[in-house]
């Protein structure tokens, strides 16, 4: 299954997490409680990588994380905005004197697309990717790319989000533009997981709130944190102030106590790099249960 092509403009990407590179790590609250989340759920994997990679790094918040659950791996970060990695090879430094644990220990940078990773094959024990997956157009090369990358056992966990991510702001503007990014459902990532050759997906979701006084906080906050819109549909010039007051009014109607709530669906996903089964005429055979649930 194929998404339509030339929805997201990358390089739009790119130029709102280099002007968030030195706010993000304040600003982005939402992205280290699902990296969190994300780390818990690995308690229920058996799984001791010598690599890992973090793909989609950021500025690292993660890798140290990593670094302390897996202390005799070599972790790996690549991301597509070179300001991101720089500001996080920064702190990383700055943290490899306070958490003794690190010391000894530094993770080699890539700037790369999650397409064509300079990385060998069958050299990743596990693949580790926090809230990148929506900011690309389509995410089966990247998921090909990750079961190149994938030892046969090897492990790809991922979080991004779904279709009712920012539903309140989306449906608050009434300019015909597009404000928020396309979210792909659950069960869209589990099909391109099976046709890119994983074995046993698992998916599931859930959904998370932020609250904000005011609208203008939401978008600063996603500002800041590197994730308004970059879309090709996007409002390129200034909003008028007509446009403005009618999408505060609207966005007001969802306000629960004074607060104006956001809406986060938050996606799931794991599965595993292995040998596929093949029948004798030559078809490849595997499993996937959409309904399947981490327990």
């Amino acid at each position: 299954m194929n998404a339509p092509a030339q929805f997201v403009d990358r390089r739009q990407v790119r130029r709102n997490f280099a002007r968030a590179a030195s706010s993000y790590d304040e600003a982005a609250v939402l992205q280290r409680e699902i990296g969190k989340r994300m780390l818990e759920r690995l308690d229920y994997v058996r799984i001791e990588p010598q690599r890992v990679l973090d793909l989609g790094c950021g500025t690292g918040a993660s890798l140290t994380a990593l670094h302390e659950r897996y202390p005799g791996a070599l972790v790996i970060g690549a991301d597509l905005c070179l300001p991101m990695l720089r500001v996080g090879q920064r702190q990383h430094s700055r943290l490899r004197w306070l958490l003794p644990f690190l010391r000894g220990n530094r993770s080699p940078l890539l700037a790369a697309e999650a397409s064509a990773l300079p990385l060998p094959a069958q050299s990743i024990g596990l693949l580790w990717s926090n809230l990148m997956l929506h900011w690309l157009d389509d995410p089966l090369p990247a998921f090909r790319e990750a079961n190149r990358l994938l030892e046969v056992g090897g492990l790809l966990m991922f979080s991004t989000f779904g279709p009712d991510t920012l539903k309140e702001l989306r449906a608050s503007f009434g300019d015909g533009y597009v404000h928020t990014q396309r979210f792909t459902d659950m069960h869209d990532y589990g099909d391109m997981l099976v046709e890119c050759g994983f074995t046993d997906p698992v998916m599931d979701a859930e959904v998370l709130t932020m609250t904000y006084a005011r609208l203008e906080d939401l978008l600063a906050d996603l500002r800041r944190s590197g994730s308004a819109c970059a879309m090709q549909a996007r409002r390129r010039g200034l909003t008028g102030r007509s446009t403005w007051a009618a999408t505060r009014a609207a966005y007001a109607q969802c306000a629960r106590e004074g607060r104006l709530p956001a809406t986060y669906e938050v996606v799931y996903g794991h599965a595993w790099r292995s040998q596929p089964r093949k029948m004798a005429d030559g078809r490849t055979i595997v499993r996937f249960d959409p309904h399947q649930r981490l327990r």
